[in-house]
């Protein structure tokens, strides 16, 4: 079901018959480096991880991360979406592609549209979004989105240090 329409882009809820794009996902060395080792290794695990991680947020909260896919070839480029994070007091935007389609502007398009869902559907009044300092395209990117920083945290039962930003909802004075 596809839930956001973008000029190049459609975003919809993951299955688990996008396993095969979770495994691949999961494994790229930048998904490693700056989001971590899922210890998602087999087409097996990447069901479950669908099943288990994945999919209940969308009951839970009514939304959660999609899958981003191109209205050209309905090729599967990324995900994006919306997540509740045990430490944060806001939810947080988050989202990664496969390398071989970065540079390409489809993590902003994608970003960009899942922030106006969330305002918009949800009528969420701030949202996050938590970034490696070393993960400078991010940055660049959660700062194009117009995401300020806020501070620095730790996750709990992580000690890795995140550099925290944020965006409010748009006023409605704002608006018009």
């Amino acid at each position: 079901m596809i839930l956001i329409n973008t000029e190049r882009l459609y975003l919809r809820r993951m299955t688990p018959d996008d396993n095969d794009f979770i495994l691949e996902l999961l494994n790229t060395p930048n998904w490693k480096r700056f989001i971590g080792d899922r210890g998602v290794d087999t087409l097996e695990s990447a069901s479950e991880y669908l099943i288990e991680k994945v999919i209940p947020a969308y009951d839970k909260f009514g939304f959660g991360f999609y899958v981003i896919e191109r209205r050209e070839d309905n090729m599967r480029v990324g995900n994006c979406g919306l997540i509740r994070r045990e430490g944060l007091d806001h939810v947080d935007i988050g989202y990664s592609l496969l390398e071989k389609f970065e540079g390409h502007g489809y993590a902003f398009e994608a970003a960009q549209a899942v922030l106006n869902y969330g305002f918009s559907v949800h009528k969420l009044e701030h949202i996050v979004a938590i970034v490696l300092a070393e993960n400078h395209r991010s940055i660049h990117l959660i700062k194009k989105l117009g995401l300020k920083y806020e501070s620095t945290i730790n996750l709990p039962g992580d000690d890795e240090e995140l550099m925290l930003f944020g965006i409010s909802a748009p006023r409605e004075e704002n608006k018009k």
